[in-house]
C-alpha cells in the first residue's frame, strides 16, 4: 500500500483533512512534525507521497509560509529533489502552496532542466486577495486540456456542480512577468483555473493551481480535501443524481496520485520479476 507523509508544524490546522483525503483514495499515512524532519531529512525516503496541509503555519508571520519553507529549504530542500527524482507525487493546498512557492518547489526548473539552487529562486507568488479579505466561499474550477499535473489530468468538469471549496486571504497567484505565466500555459504548468467569470482573488490569468515540470508537485490554492463527500458540496441535494454518482472532485484528485504510485510500483515489480 501506497504511504502518505503529512508534514506538520506549529499553526497547520488542516492536516487530519488531509490525512482523511489520502486515506480515502487507499493510501495509508503517517505524519512527521517539522522538528522531526530537520532533525532527520531521511524520513522523507519512506514517503511514497507528501502533502503539505493548509492552515497559518507559524501564525504566517512576516508572509504565509515564509518561515515554515524557510526552515525546509535550509535543511530539507534536497531530500525532496530526491523523492521527485524517484516519483513522489505532492500535493500543497493553500498555506502548503504558499510554502512550497518559498521553498522553490513550485514551478521548479522548466522541462528538461534539473533542480538547481538557481531552480529554487521563487518566480511566482501568492499575493494578498485584491479584496484585502479572507474568502471562504465554493468556487467553479476549469482544467486545462494540456496539463501534465498527475493529480488534475483527466478529471471532468463539465458536469453540473463542478466546484471547489477555498479559504485564504493571500491567494492571489501573481507570476514574476507575463513570459513565465505564457510558458507555463505552454508546458502544461498550470494544474486548474478559476473560471474566469469567478476569480474570487484576482489571479493573473485565472491560475487556480500549478504543478511542476514534472506533473508531481500540485500547489493550489482550493482544498480538495474538504471535498471528499458529495454531501460536503454547498447543494449538493439539488445536483442531478448523475452528477453526483461518482468520486467528487476533490476525491478524484487524490485518487489520481494514488493510482499513480500504485501502476509505478506495479511497472517495477514486473520489470525485476
Amino acid at each position: 500500500m501506497a504511504k502518505a507523509l503529512i508534514i506538520t508544524a506549529p499553526g497547520i490546522n488542516c492536516d487530519l483533512e488531509l490525512d482523511e483525503a489520502f486515506q480515502c483514495a487507499g493510501a495509508s499515512t503517517f505524519n512527521a512534525h517539522i522538528n522531526e524532519l530537520m532533525d532527520d531529512p531521511s524520513i522523507i525516503d519512506e514517503a511514497d507521497l507528501i502533502g503539505l496541509p493548509g492552515g497559518f503555519s507559524y501564525g504566517d508571520a512576516v508572509a504565509a509560509g515564509r518561515i515554515m519553507a524557510g526552515l525546509m529549504r535550509q535543511t530539507m530542500y534536497a531530500q525532496f529533489v530526491k523523492a521527485l527524482k524517484r516519483g513522489v507525487p505532492m500535493i500543497a493546498p493553500c498555506n502548503g502552496f504558499q510554502i512550497a512557492v518559498q521553498l522553490g518547489l513550485l514551478p521548479g526548473p522548466t522541462p528538461g532542466q534539473d533542480w538547481t539552487e538557481e531552480s529554487a529562486e521563487p518566480t511566482v507568488a501568492l499575493a494578498q486577495n485584491n479584496t484585502a479579505r479572507f474568502i471562504d466561499r465554493w468556487v467553479g474550477i476549469d482544467i486545462p486540456q494540456n496539463t501534465r499535473c498527475v493529480w488534475t489530468k483527466g478529471l471532468d468538469v463539465t458536469e453540473q456542480g463542478a466546484m471547489i471549496p477555498i479559504a485564504h486571504g493571500e491567494g492571489r497567484f501573481v507570476p514574476k512577468d507575463d513570459e513565465l505565466l505564457r510558458q507555463l500555459d505552454v508546458d502544461g504548468q498550470i494544474a486548474c483555473r478559476y473560471l474566469p467569470d469567478d476569480n474570487p482573488n484576482g489571479s493573473v490569468g485565472d491560475v487556480m493551481g500549478i504543478c511542476d515540470a514534472s506533473g508531481l508537485v500540485l500547489g493550489l490554492m482550493p482544498h480538495p480535501e474538504r471535498f471528499l463527500r458529495w454531501s460536503q458540496h454547498p447543494y449538493w441535494t439539488r445536483l442531478p443524481r448523475d452528477s453526483r454518482s461518482g468520486d467528487p472532485l476533490g476525491l478524484q484528485m487524490f485518487k489520481n496520485a494514488v493510482s499513480f504510485v500504485n501502476d509505478k510500483s506495479e511497472h517495477k515489480e514486473k520489470v525485476h520479476s
